[in-house]
């Protein structure tokens, strides 16, 4: 089920039709208050949100998704009139998995769908990771530091599970662009090294665990 939020009724039909004509099940929504109310007792595969909308914006809504344990994991796509790098950022740090600018075609928007939900597809095989003095575990979206909780953004959250999934691996910042803020974000490399910067501060002594490699990027490995 794909569920769509927006305030435009028109649009807002041929979103779902066409969802629904291309073999999804789909459900419109014309605010987000309406749809998280919805959220306390159906989830949806996926959320297409635009982020005006009356009340409460988009911005908002996403980030009351992100903070609830039972919704955090739900990938969002934000679609946005503006079209302006902040929007994108601003959305995309705030944890959507992608971005759409209008107006869009419904067919881009069917194709950015199907991708997400491939790069969102839950992996069970291994939900614990552990590295040095970090534990990290994925279902419960939990970071300690010998033994004491770590609060993460949840981008920061990502960045350190993708290091902890590959001690030693050196990753660029476009690497680390495509692979944390989806492969069409066009954000500038400060943009990761800010990220980086934060999650080596919350780490405390264990954040000397991610290296940087002038020239080339960030890699992660226990110190010794």
């Amino acid at each position: 089920m794909i569920w769509c939020v927006d305030d435009d009724k028109t649009i807002l039909d041929i979103e779902v039709y066409t969802l629904i004509q291309t073999g999804f099940q789909a459900k419109g929504f014309t605010d987000g208050i309406s749809m998280l109310k919805a959220l306390k007792s159906e989830h949806p595969e996926l959320i297409v949100l635009d982020i005006m909308l009356p009340q409460k914006d988009g911005t908002q809504v996403l980030r009351e998704i992100r903070s609830n344990p039972q919704t955090r994991r739900i990938p969002v796509i934000m679609a946005t009139a503006k079209g302006t790098e902040m929007d994108k950022i601003q959305g995309l740090d705030m944890g959507a998995d992608d971005y759409l600018v209008k107006p869009f075609g419904v067919m881009e928007m069917v194709s950015r769908i199907k991708a997400v939900l491939r790069r969102t597809a839950p992996d069970d095989r291994e939900i614990t990771f552990s590295l040095g003095k970090i534990s990290l575990n994925d279902n419960e979206h939990r970071v300690t530091v010998d033994g004491e909780s770590v609060l993460l953004t949840y981008k920061e959250f990502e960045l350190l599970k993708l290091f902890m999934k590959n001690p030693g691996i050196v990753f660029s910042r476009d690497r680390l662009l495509s692979e944390i803020w989806g492969i069409d974000y066009l954000g500038e490399s400060r943009t990761v090294d800010m990220h980086i910067k934060n999650l080596r501060h919350k780490l405390g002594t264990a954040g000397a665990y991610i290296e940087t490699v002038i020239g080339v990027g960030y890699r992660m490995e226990e110190k010794i």
